[in-house]
């Protein structure tokens, strides 16, 4: 018989650790929360200091009878659930039910799934940490009353199936703000001359930077055309060089939001996926010979701190792999913000020295291309700085003055490895000046003037909404991806193009939130809340407390609302055609898997129809049918025949109306990194890529 048991909370994890800790020990898995508050009803006692009512999940009995019967039988039960607020709640409520004193060392936490940290962890085994528990308490208690009150309101008053909650409503709100930003926006005209200069055989590019030394805004044609005129001959002295050092420092290693981010930026995942595959490579990942294996630490957290340990091991491997010259020197202190709150070490790989091309034959393709992103940018931040020579020339033309700037790299560091990408995918590359010196002439080939308008703000893409959620204090690393899913399920925004812009339905029920319950919509409100939910967890303040003085509030708006708030019907966007089986109106609908037809005359007509999408271009295949996006199982656009199934053609590249100059054949848009090419899908002709 086992000693002990432990109680993780997935199977996965309990196949791993099971193995790393003996035959003494039994591990069992919860599968996440055992007990929570009813779905049926609001499980909030507000007229007794907000006491919840907890029971025990729907198909949650089985697993919690066996748990039992495990613990009667074992000497010490052992509480490993996740190292995080919710992973704290999770053994709490697992003591109550299986009546383990909170207060003995039953608690036990890792940050990653190896055999040295779960062997180490168990050595220190401490009591429940009851202020954690209480900050998640609060945040569950507080999104149910948000939720469970507002929400019914809008059943009535709007439609069924909407939901309201802290942090949902706020990303809401900055979508919308952010697309009135730009219906709002004004354009403004400015330009700029790029010139082509020569020096001997060599040539570069110089922008028109001002006269008589001070920089000049062109914000008209008559202002380029007097500056043009200004010009005299081709020649242009140059009166300044400057040449300088630079270094730059790499990226810290992965927090859960900086994660999703660059995995959407380099990898096109989106936040939710980027989640359920760290998850799993937290778990533990079947490695063969060497068994299960977890591969990063833990994958919810808000720090870039590292444990002594990792960054010794990932300097042995940087001096074997690329030479002491490449090892960080000493370790600089990263910026913390004020809504850190630094639990537990950055995502990193459980050991440097696993590198992503031995462990090919073991991951999913997917699984690989992420941890490939941790282990890069973790061994990156362990790494030198990398070292440019950068060089700055003004050259002058009488008064006008144009000037360049060149850079080369000279010592690579960090950015032998990985660099981090950007919201506008530009990288910085190499831009090589000829040798000048103060007092040479150089020869201007092409002067060119070029007219622009200022950009409105883009649209948040899921990388850019996290990211401005984390800055403003919205939230917590494990409510990013849930809080995304959540309000485009419910139809408040949709994704075009990477890029979220509001629905109707979002922009009606933010104006009757901002109408009667404006707090929850307002962002220092939310940020302040996620801070008193801090101090709830260093024991500073009583949860209780909190969540009395936002209810007296929140209670007198939702008096006033169920009284005052008016019905809005919203009326379907009718599609423009008819009903081929009862000639009503065709009208759009918003399903779980997005926009689709369906008739107006439902429920006496239950006819649906996909909207089709034309592209203007006839089928090379058939010669009869038209070309028309379609979507994939997994949302990825394709290109396919409207004759379908009578005729197979489909395409993965966009097609185009013309046809290929060289051969006739079928030419198509070719997504690169860079933009956009057009290639024959016949023979080699392809054309300039188009950003």
């Amino acid at each position: 018989m086992s000693e002990y048991l432990v109680i993780v909370e997935s199977p996965a994890k309990a196949k791993t650790i099971e193995r790393y800790l003996g035959k003494k020990y039994k591990v069992k898995a919860s599968m996440g929360h055992i007990r929570d508050l009813p779905r049926s009803q609001m499980g909030v006692d507000t007229e007794h200091n907000f006491e919840p009512k907890y029971i025990t999940i729907r198909g949650k009995g089985p697993i919690l009878k066996e748990l039992k019967t495990a613990a009667k039988k074992a000497k010490k039960v052992y509480l490993a659930a996740d190292p995080d607020r919710e992973g704290e709640a999770i053994a709490w409520h697992l003591a109550h039910s299986l009546d383990v004193d909170i207060h003995s060392n039953c608690r036990v936490v890792f940050n990653e799934i190896t055999k040295d940290a779960i062997k180490e962890s168990f050595k220190h085994p401490r009591p429940i940490n009851t202020d954690l528990v209480d900050a998640q308490q609060a945040r569950r208690i507080l999104d149910r009353l948000v939720g469970y009150n507002i929400s019914p309101l809008l059943w009535k008053k709007v439609k069924k199936g909407l939901s309201a909650g802290r942090v949902q409503s706020v990303a809401v709100r900055l979508i919308i703000d952010r697309e009135n930003e730009i219906k709002n926006f004004t354009p403004e005209e400015y330009w700029t001359i790029v010139a082509d200069f020569k020096k001997g055989k060599e040539t570069f590019q110089g922008s028109f930077y001002g006269k008589n030394g001070k920089k000049v805004e062109l914000k008209s044609e008559e202002e380029v055309k007097s500056i043009l005129s200004q010009i005299k001959g081709k020649d242009f002295e140059i009166t300044s060089v400057s040449k300088k050092e630079r270094k730059r420092n790499p990226a810290p290693p992965f927090t859960t939001s900086s994660l999703q981010q660059e995995a959407a930026r380099k990898l096109n995942f989106r936040a939710k996926k980027t989640m359920m595959l760290a998850q799993q490579l937290y778990e533990g990942i079947d490695l063969g010979k060497e068994g299960t294996v977890g591969l990063i630490t833990y994958m919810r957290t808000d720090s870039t701190r590292i444990s002594e340990v990792a960054q010794e091991e990932a300097a042995n491997f940087i001096q074997q792999q690329y030479g002491k010259e490449y090892i960080r020197g000493e370790q600089r202190k990263e910026k913390k913000s004020s809504n850190t709150q630094d639990a537990h070490e950055a995502i990193r790989p459980t050991s440097t020295m696993r590198e992503p091309s031995t462990l090919k034959a073991f991951l999913s393709r997917d699984q690989l291309r992420l941890y490939k992103l941790i282990w890069e940018r973790f061994v990156a931040s362990q790494m030198a700085q990398a070292v440019m020579d950068t060089m700055s020339v003004d050259l002058n033309n009488g008064e006008i003055v144009f000037r360049a700037n060149g850079s080369k790299l000279k010592f690579p560091g960090f950015m032998k490895v990985y660099v981090e990408g950007t919201d506008d995918q530009s990288e910085e590359k190499d831009k090589f000046l000829p040798q000048m010196e103060t007092g040479d002439i150089v020869k201007s080939d092409v002067v060119d003037p070029k007219q622009h308008f200022t950009q409105p703000p883009p649209r948040y893409t899921e990388a850019r909404l996290v990211k401005t959620l984390e800055e403003l204090g919205i939230g917590r690393p494990s409510t990013y991806a849930p809080t995304l899913d959540t309000i485009q399920k419910r139809g408040y925004v949709a994704l075009e193009n990477k890029r979220f812009i509001p629905t109707e339905l979002g922009e009606i029920v933010l104006e009757l939130i901002m109408e009667f319950f404006p707090e929850i919509l307002d962002v220092e409100f939310t940020a302040k809340m996620e801070h008193n939910l801090d101090e709830i967890e260093e024991g500073k303040i009583e949860w209780v407390k909190i969540i009395d003085d936002f209810y007296k509030g929140f209670y007198e708006n939702l008096v006033k609302a169920e009284s005052e708030m008016e019905k809005v019907e919203i009326k379907d966007e009718e599609a423009g055609e008819d009903c081929e089986l009862c000639g009503n109106p065709m009208v759009f609908k918003m399903g779980r898997y997005g926009k689709f037809m369906a008739c107006s005359n439902f429920p006496d007509c239950r006819n649906t129809k996909p909207i089709v999408k034309e592209i203007g271009v006839k089928c090379p295949k058939c010669n009869e049918g038209n070309i028309i996006e379609r979507k994939s199982k997994k949302k990825r656009i394709f290109y396919g025949c409207d004759r379908y199934p009578e005729c197979d053609f489909l395409s993965w590249d966009k097609p185009i109306e013309r046809k290929c100059p060289k051969c006739e054949q079928l030419l198509v848009e070719k997504k690169l990194k860079k933009g956009v090419q057009v290639q024959c899908t016949n023979c080699d002709y392809k054309e300039k890529t188009v950003e």
